[in-house]
């Protein structure tokens, strides 16, 4: 169902209590030092031209109509996404216009069969377009990646072949995970600053 260390967490979609559990993961890796000192940056990467490549920006742009976060800034959405072409000049634009940026990066992987559907949260960086051989540089202190199809063979088909209901389904949780994170963060410095 879910395995987990100190900097690594892995959990199935599927499980109903895996937004909380993510949350929880994320806070941890947050330390007291990141939410207080650094400017939080949701870095949703990929595209909405690959139904596999698309997770990040579903993500981004859930964050941005619904959730509407108040102590992150998010980048990457369906109307501007982040993806191979505009990732440096992005990664640029964040370390010039926000003082120490933590970033959370979060895109699509390709995997093995057992691990479809799994979402993993790691402390270190996300190593984007690696599954589709590409060469980008890598970005973020925290990566969060969902599995959506198999790795190994003609990548580009499998991202476009993977399964939207899939995707939607993990963009929901990811998204549902960072809006429960940043809402404890909130409550718990409202919290603070009341006594």
């Amino acid at each position: 169902m879910f395995t987990s260390s100190q900097d690594k967490f892995t959990i199935d979609n599927n499980i109903k209590t895996a937004p909380y559990k993510i949350s929880s993961h994320l806070l941890c890796l947050l330390d007291n030092n990141v939410i207080e000192n650094s400017n939080i940056i949701i870095l949703c990467i990929g595209t909405d031209r690959s139904t596999g490549d698309s997770l990040g920006p579903l993500v981004g742009q859930k964050l941005s109509s619904y959730y509407k976060l108040k102590n992150a800034k998010v980048f990457g959405t369906l109307l501007n996404p982040i993806h191979a072409k505009n990732i440096t000049e992005n990664k640029n634009l964040i370390y010039n216009t926000y003082t120490n940026p933590f970033i959370i990066a979060i895109d699509a992987a390709l995997g093995c069969i057992e691990n479809i559907g799994k979402i993993n949260i790691q402390k270190g960086p996300l190593y984007p377009g690696a599954g589709v051989n590409k060469n980008i540089p890598s970005i973020g202190d925290i990566s969060i990646t969902g599995i959506v199809n198999l790795s190994g063979y003609m990548e580009f088909a499998m991202l476009q072949s993977t399964r939207l209901s899939l995707v939607m389904s993990m963009a929901d949780t990811i998204a549902l995970s960072i809006y429960m994170c940043m809402k404890r963060i909130e409550f718990s410095n409202i919290s603070v600053n009341q006594f």
